[in-house]
């Protein structure tokens, strides 16, 4: 079984609007609302992908109520902690036309130290019959950031490897935790080690410097696909590629490319085709309206046209 965690879900809604202009009143053409947050995204996917899944997090007031209906209504098991606060929504513009989106993400609800510690002994009680553990998203005020480097260790000691997706203060102390795997977009990465990513030695150093701050294997994401350094019986960087299909919406798209890393993972899969079934996970969610949507059949059909390349490793990388 694979553990979700989504420390600030919320209700996503996302609208398609042709020819969107700041200032203008538009109509929307077309809307989608679902309960979000990148760890329930990612089990939305995980779930459509037919691996066995469980979200978890923090959920509150009655946008709270709300994101434990829609998670039933798409029968996607969920064992969440009930807080005080009002759990976020957030809206997605997507123009149609040109294929820009615009997203505005509430910050979230305030979280008590005492409401953390109930999340953290669900999860423990989740943990023990799980094979992998997804931590994903921004962290909500109150909450510590040393938060994912504490749920990281507790993992650990249960012997449940985490795979950690967020950004900043967050992801630099998750970092130090020692992740088996960090996940994160080009600018996340970027924020994490502290310089641009303006060429292929800029991304190659990014990803050392991400293993050197902790992970056990580091992957960064972005439009074409992905690069990372794995443990391949061996320290192995491979760059992943797919032809970019024209998109619907681009909404979660790294979600759906985590959730198809972490199935082929879990499915014992050898590193390079975990990441060539997230690249094909990744690229199909962009031909549907609303973040964590994807068709099982076309990744397998889109698996075919993704490139893998090895390159050389960094050197100093151990």
């Amino acid at each position: 079984m694979i553990l979700t965690v989504t420390l600030n879900a919320a209700i996503d809604r996302t609208v398609a609007v042709p020819n969107f202009r700041l200032g203008q009143r538009h109509r929307a053409v077309d809307s989608r609302t679902v309960a979000g947050g990148k760890g329930v995204n990612v089990a939305r996917a995980l779930k459509l992908l037919g691996r066995p899944v469980i979200a978890t997090g923090l959920a509150g007031g009655p946008t709270g109520v709300r994101i434990l209906e829609q998670l039933a209504e798409e029968s996607i098991l969920n064992d969440f902690t009930r807080i005080e606060g009002e759990s976020r929504t957030n809206l997605a513009v997507v123009d149609p036309t040109s294929g820009q989106q615009t997203e505005i993400n509430e910050r979230g609800p305030e979280v008590r130290a005492d409401e953390v510690d109930r999340l953290i002994e669900k999860l423990l009680y989740l943990a023990q019959g799980a094979s992998l553990c997804v931590l994903a998203g921004s962290i909500p005020p109150g909450v510590d950031t040393g938060v994912y480097a504490r749920l990281i260790g507790e993992l650990q000691r249960l012997g449940v490897p985490a795979v950690l997706d967020t950004d900043g203060e967050p992801m630099r102390l998750g970092l130090r935790a020692e992740p088996a795997v960090v996940a994160p977009n080009v600018g996340e990465a970027e924020s994490a080690v502290g310089h641009e990513f303006n060429d292929a030695d800029d991304l190659a150093l990014g990803l050392a410097g991400l293993l050197e701050m902790g992970a056990r294997e580091a992957v960064v994401t972005r439009e074409a696909g992905c690069v990372a350094i794995v443990d391949d019986g061996g320290r192995h960087r491979y760059e992943v590629e797919i032809e970019q299909l024209e998109p619907v919406s681009g909404v979660g798209s790294g979600d759906c490319f985590l959730a198809g890393y972490v199935a082929a993972r879990y499915e014992s899969a050898t590193p390079r085709e975990c990441l060539a079934y997230g690249v094909a996970c990744g690229a199909e969610s962009t031909q549907h309206f609303g973040a964590g949507s994807l068709n099982p059949n076309e990744v397998e059909r889109l698996l075919p046209r993704v490139a893998v390349r090895e390159l050389e490793v960094p050197a100093g990388v151990g």
